[in-house]
C-alpha cells in the first residue's frame, strides 16, 4: 500500500503490477495473484487505478478508519515510539501513555501527559482497543491482563517475552534483538 500511496503522491493515476513489484522488490505475478484474492481491481494492459487500489487495500486491512491506541511503558523505547510520525499514515494515533515510574507520571511526552498505570481503566471510556507494550518482562503479563480487562483487543508487544491473552485478542510481538540477530545471516561475506 505504501508503494501505491507514494506513486499517487507523484501524480500517477494508474499503476501496473510491474511498477508495484519494482517498488516493493517483489514479483509482478505475485502482486497480481495476491490482489486478485480480494476481487478485480485492475484492467489488463492498464493496471490499477491508484486511488481505488489504495482505498480497497485500506478497507481490506481495516485501516480505512482512525484507530486509537495507548502506550504502556514510557522509557526510551516508549518515547521513541511516541515520537514516530509514521503511524498517522495508516490512521493510528497514540491517545494516552501510562507508566508506573512516579518520576514520569504527570510529565508530557509529545503532547501526551503520562498517566499512572493504575489508571488504565480510564481508557475504557475512550473505547480504545489497541495498545503498544514496552515494559520489562516482569511487568508484561500483568499489564497485558489489565489491558485486556479494559477492552484492548490488539497488543503490539515490544517486551522481550511472550504474553498469554484470551482467545479473540491478537498479540504481535516484536523482538528487536532477535531480529538484529537474524541480520548477519543475510549479509554476504566480503
Amino acid at each position: 500500500m505504501r508503494g501505491a500511496t507514494l506513486l499517487l503522491e507523484e501524480g500517477k493515476e494508474n499503476v501496473s503490477s510491474s511498477e508495484l513489484a519494482k517498488f516493493l522488490g517483489l514479483n509482478s505475478a505475485k502482486i497480481r495473484k495476491d490482489i486478485s484474492y480480494f476481487g478485480k481491481f485492475g484492467t489488463r494492459g492498464v493496471g490499477y487505478n491508484t486511488l481505488k487500489l489504495i482505498k480497497q487495500i485500506s478497507k481490506i486491512l481495516k485501516i480505512d478508519k482512525q484507530h486509537k491506541a495507548v502506550l504502556v511503558g514510557v522509557g526510551n523505547l516508549g518515547k521513541a515510539i511516541m515520537a514516530y510520525t509514521g503511524f498517522a499514515v495508516y490512521g493510528f494515533s497514540i491517545e494516552a501513555a501510562f507508566d508506573s515510574d512516579t518520576k514520569k507520571i504527570g510529565t508530557k511526552v509529545n503532547g501526551i501527559v503520562v498517566e499512572d498505570i493504575t489508571k488504565l481503566e480510564s481508557m475504557r471510556s475512550e473505547k480504545i482497543q489497541m495498545a503498544i507494550l514496552t515494559v520489562n518482562c516482569e511487568q508484561a503479563q500483568q499489564v497485558a491482563d489489565s489491558l485486556v480487562s479494559n477492552g484492548v483487543k490488539g497488543i503490539l508487544n515490544f517486551s522481550p517475552c511472550q504474553i498469554e491473552v484470551p482467545r479473540g485478542v491478537k498479540v504481535i510481538s516484536i523482538d528487536i534483538a532477535l531480529d538484529m540477530a537474524r541480520l548477519p545471516y543475510y549479509i554476504p561475506k566480503i
